[in-house]
């Protein structure tokens, strides 16, 4: 507990020196039009929300440099165009591949000339060709990771365990957590003669949502369950594990309910139906929606401190922020059960038997 208490110390104290700086870096221009701080830390909050092409860990904004490391970058425009993301210099200049050029702007990769120029629509959105993007983004390489350490640290419980009944080193943690998921989620929920079926989905999308929510509270800046297409495709998943989990009494109480009359059977139908996607839906939006807001309320707040400047505001602000950092902690757990609970809930209404018709 005290390493995590560390590590949101860090920080916030990175995320606070790191808009000093650009403060203190507008301040200096001496120009009459000075750039509102406001834009400034909204700039801010933007890029440690969005996707990237390239793992930058901080910027210098006086001398322009970056530090970080480029990530591949992986085209489908009349072939396979491969390189890496330090081509664009963070969207300074065109690469080149194979006689194509592109170029990154507004964390989107469009196809260009030699000068780099962006067309405009009507509605001034760039009209350049934007070729299939399948490069190893930010988000991308964060997921690798985490399934890295996941295989990792429980292929290491899986060893243990075939040398003796007690499980060794980080185990000893994680091993209460997945008989709590086991004891307390499936079994309640799916059933004692099935959930075995359902156990590694659960155990994977429980660990995985809540380490990816954990790295996106440390100062690497990543936001990989505040993207909304992660939120989907885990959605996604949950829904095509349901449906196809199914049997005769889950279609049978959605598309024809026993127990209630003809005509109210007609009017539930279309309501079971549509229910069936919005269940996938909520997930979805639940966990995106809680994980984003979490980012931007911190955020503000650390931007808060250069608004008011002065002790007494920027030192409260400063507070406020580290105990919303502290409550973080405990939503990432949070989601991470509830996404959890939920997929067991919807799982256990697939598979249920029902011996004979009830009525409603």
């Amino acid at each position: 507990m005290q390493s995590k208490f560390l590590i949101k110390f860090l920080t916030i104290t990175l995320l606070v020196f790191s808009l000093n700086a650009k403060a203190q870096h507008e301040d200096h221009e001496g120009s009459p039009e000075q750039v509102d701080i406001k834009s400034e830390i909204k700039k801010d909050i933007d890029h440690h929300i969005k996707d990237s092409h390239s793992f930058t860990f901080f910027s210098n904004s006086e001398t322009g440099s970056h530090f970080g490391f480029p990530l591949p970058v992986i085209l489908w425009d009349d072939g396979l165009q491969m390189f890496m993301s330090s081509e664009f210099h963070h969207g300074e200049t065109v690469a080149k591949s194979n006689s194509n050029f592109y170029k990154l702007y507004h964390s989107k990769i469009y196809k260009t000339d030699a000068a780099g120029t962006i067309e405009y629509d009507e509605q001034n959105h760039p009209s350049n060709i934007k070729p299939l993007d399948f490069s190893i983004t930010k988000n991308v390489f964060m997921i690798i990771v985490t399934g890295l350490l996941m295989l990792w640290l429980f292929g290491g419980m899986a060893k243990s365990f075939k040398k003796g009944p007690i499980v060794k080193g980080a185990g000893r943690f994680f091993e209460p957590i997945i008989v709590y998921i086991r004891d307390e989620i499936a079994i309640p929920n799916i059933g004692v003669k099935k959930y075995k079926k359902y156990m590694p989905f659960l155990l994977t999308v429980f660990f995985f949502v809540w380490f990816l929510n954990l790295f996106g509270l440390t100062p690497l800046g990543v936001n990989v369950t505040g993207n909304i297409t992660i939120t989907l495709a885990l959605a996604l998943i949950t829904f095509l594990i349901t449906q196809f989990s199914g049997n005769a009494n889950y279609w049978k109480h959605i598309f024809w309910m026993p127990g209630v009359p003809v005509l109210m059977k007609i009017i539930l139908a279309p309501i079971e139906l549509l229910g069936v996607f919005i269940k996938p839906f909520a997930l979805m939006i639940r966990l995106y929606a809680n994980i984003m807001a979490g980012h931007i309320v911190l955020m503000s707040l650390i931007g808060l401190i250069f608004v008011f400047q002065n002790w007494i505001g920027s030192g409260l602000t400063f507070m406020l922020s580290f105990a919303i950092s502290m409550i973080e902690l405990l939503v990432a757990l949070l989601q991470a059960y509830i996404f959890t609970m939920l997929s067991a809930l919807y799982f256990g209404f697939a598979v249920e038997e029902h011996e004979h018709e009830e009525a409603h």
